[in-house]
């Protein structure tokens, strides 16, 4: 799997808050679609693995987790963490939903 810093994000991604949806709706990268760690398993269907898979949450570490489970369930060459998650996000002033 590999990491990009929230600049380095396409604006048409793929982008996986993998965050729990009170956070979600606290506020979250335009353009992400929630599934939560805590379903992540159970909603792995929901995501497209032939495209990039860039996942996300405060910081980095839960995506990391995903995005290292998502590698061994369906192969890791589009499996992209984004380092920083939404607080990196927000302090670069990139789209959100608040």
């Amino acid at each position: 799997m590999r990491s990009v810093n929230v600049t380095e994000v396409p604006a048409d991604a793929q982008l996986i808050d993998v965050r729990e949806p009170d956070e979600f709706a606290a506020g979250h990268a335009r353009g992400a679609v929630n599934i939560p760690m805590s379903e992540f398993v159970g909603r792995i269907g929901e995501i497209d693995t032939e495209r990039d898979v860039y996942l996300i949450c405060k910081l980095g570490g839960r995506s990391r987790e995903c995005g290292e489970y998502l590698e061994q369930a369906r192969g890791g060459e589009h499996v992209i963490n984004v380092e920083g998650g939404t607080e990196a996000w927000r302090e670069q002033a990139l789209p959100m939903v608040e």
